[in-house]
């Protein structure tokens, strides 16, 4: 469907008119229904609005410049190479596809003669998409500079990874960045059943039963281009079982278990808007709570081969962190923190290895929970009226009239001070004494604190409650 850099003198293709090409029959089904018309596009809607950069792009008015060159940026199966070549299909424009994984510099230079070429001849701009842009060098991104900066092409680049760490500054600030969002599962379900009725898809010959476009939709992770793939291999499957001779000419149906053996993978029995979402959840917590590492695992991939949104995952390792490991192991929150800025930049599948690290070093730390506890008895005193004022040599003393109210009077500077501990009371008077909130443990990290806090006890004239 796209131009090589060898034949880009000759006539326009049917990708270039907007066309599917002779064979389209044969195509795979992702191919087949990639939208003609942003009326058939899915998703997208914020950059797709009227006046967007994007659109404006599209519809081939690119203001009196001429137009903008675009970085597309987003999870696999999310249009990327459905909206370049619309791009193309705008005011007739040729479309030459080149992938950065097997492309060079001498491929760059080719389009880029070719397109001057093509504009001077026969006044017709050429959109080069290059796909996984993030894999060309720096040097090889340069030679695009002078085409983009002249607009001998427009240059539709896509990419999976973050472009202001994968593509050079000259090439950013020449381009609109247009940040593509995976499909909802309501848009995945609405292009499944577009596939089955449309003429280029099943054309009503087959039908999808309820289970089987749920499963279907999860195992998508709001990746068009996976969910089209796995309903093409049912499908298969789905011919396969009939009977041989069978002349019915009723739509044939494809089941769960057609979908599960296409796809060989099971449909985990997990209802992400239902109990199930709650119940592998805290039982991903619960086992990592427990030290059962294998436990932990197990629930993480029920949750990501159901399809749940690993930032989701994230942040529950998070809390446990610091709920149940706490001061057992202060890395752990460390290590969860990480992860889950890590998985919102990567994104599945890898973002599954970032996950199971977290989890695994959660299950194996040493728990605490005394923070947590601590924090809880706190804010209980809190609204129980508990806690009076604060004592006075606490107080702020850097306004006018704060010396006359006594306010810091006494305020002993810790820093001057042996070891830094000034021994002076901070607690308001009725919990002076009274109260203990943090009592360490004896496991892990938190041993070594004990001994400090008990030392601390003593500076500090404290009785304590273990």
């Amino acid at each position: 469907m796209s131009d090589s850099p060898g034949d880009l003198f000759g006539a326009a293709s049917a990708a270039d008119r907007g066309e599917q090409p002779a064979s389209a029959g044969v195509a795979p089904l992702a191919v087949r229904m990639r939208p003609r018309s942003l009326d058939e596009v899915r998703g997208q809607a914020k950059v797709l609005r009227p006046g967007s950069p994007l659109r404006r792009l599209i519809e081939g008015s690119g203001g009196a410049a001429g137009p903008l060159s675009a970085i597309l940026w987003g999870p696999p199966g999310t249009g990327k190479t459905t909206l370049a070549h619309l791009v193309a299909t705008a005011a007739e424009r040729r479309f030459v596809e080149l992938s950065a994984v097997t492309a060079g510099v001498k491929d760059v230079r080719s389009v880029m003669e070719a397109a001057v070429r093509e504009r001077d001849l026969y006044a017709r701009q050429t959109v080069l998409f290059l796909d996984e842009i993030h894999r060309f060098t720096k040097a090889q991104q340069d030679a695009l500079l002078p085409g983009v900066e002249n607009r001998t092409v427009i240059l539709v680049a896509a990419t999976t990874e973050n472009p202001s760490f994968s593509i050079i500054s000259p090439l950013l600030s020449r381009s609109v960045l247009v940040t593509l969002e995976s499909l909802s599962d309501e848009e995945i379900a609405e292009l499944l059943r577009a596939a089955l009725t449309d003429e280029r898809g099943f054309d009503g010959e087959h039908t999808l039963a309820d289970e089987a476009t749920d499963h279907l939709v999860r195992i998508a992770g709001g990746d068009a281009r996976r969910a089209l793939t796995s309903l093409e291999a049912a499908a298969g499957v789905a011919l396969d079982a009939q009977p041989a001779g069978r002349l019915s000419d009723d739509p044939v149906e494809i089941t769960l278990a057609h979908v599960e053996q296409a796809v060989a993978q099971a449909a985990v029995r997990y209802d992400r808007a239902g109990d199930q979402h709650y119940d592998v959840a805290s039982a991903l917590i619960k086992s990592m709570r427990g030290s059962d590492v294998d436990a932990a695992l197990h629930y993480l991939a029920r949750m990501l081969e159901a399809g749940e949104d690993p930032r989701f995952i994230a942040r529950r390792i998070v809390i446990s962190a610091s709920e149940d490991v706490g001061m057992g192991d202060p890395t752990a929150l460390q290590t969860a923190v990480a992860a889950m800025h890590a998985v919102a930049q990567i994104g599945m599948p890898e973002a599954r290895i970032i996950l199971a690290q977290a989890v695994v070093h959660n299950a194996m730390a040493p728990k605490s929970n005394a923070a947590y506890l601590g924090i809880n008895e706190a804010i209980a005193d809190v609204r129980a009226g508990r806690g009076g004022i604060v004592p006075a040599h606490l107080r702020g003393s850097g306004y006018a009239g704060a010396e006359r109210l006594g306010h810091g009077k006494g305020y002993v500077y810790a820093h001057d001070e042996p070891d830094a501990v000034a021994a002076q009371q901070y607690l308001p008077d009725d919990l002076h004494d009274q109260v203990s909130y943090y009592r360490p443990t004896d496991r892990g990290f938190e041993e070594r604190l004990r001994t400090r806090w008990e030392w601390l006890s003593g500076r500090l004239g404290r009785t304590r409650r273990d």
